[in-house]
């Protein structure tokens, strides 16, 4: 059975980070400039601010998928409380099962409990598959980001 629930990240980080390098290493570009190296520091910090909201994907209890994301009032929009997508994975075996409309729920139940007015997600435009499930959800496409590796 798939769940979808909130859940501390501070309780649920040593669970996390096996994970984590096979998200990064299905996903990320420019591994050999970029590394892996997450600042959980400042995600804990944020988290004791109110700040972070961890909804965990779990296939009877073991996690198969989790939603990071950071609430705050918008920098443009003070009064526009915002959620914005840190990052999110759903493992490849229980992708297209329903398992990410389950998860992105589960946040969208949780965002709207806290008051989130607007709420920005995105996906890797190399792995365009979640812009279906954002459609089917209602989202619509706002932006478009670029990323250029910069050496001397």
């Amino acid at each position: 059975m798939v769940t979808a629930q909130i859940e501390s990240f501070s309780e649920r980080l040593q669970e996390l980070k096996p994970i984590l390098p096979v998200h990064y290493e299905e996903l990320a570009l420019d591994k050999d400039s970029v590394p892996l190296d997450p600042q959980f520091d400042l995600y804990l910090a944020r988290e004791a601010r109110g700040e972070v909201l961890f909804v965990t994907l779990r296939e009877n209890g073991t996690l198969i998928g989790y939603f990071i994301g950071f609430i705050a009032p918008g920098l443009h929009y003070r009064t526009c409380l915002t959620l914005t997508m840190d990052i999110f994975y759903v493992h490849p075996s229980h992708r297209g099962k329903s398992g990410g409309m389950h998860l992105f729920k589960c946040v969208k139940r949780e965002a709207l409990r806290r008051g989130v007015n607007r709420w920005f997600v995105g996906h890797k435009t190399h792995m365009p598959d979640a812009s279906r499930l954002f459609l089917a959800m209602g989202f619509r496409e706002v932006e478009t980001y670029y990323s250029m590796i910069l050496e001397a």
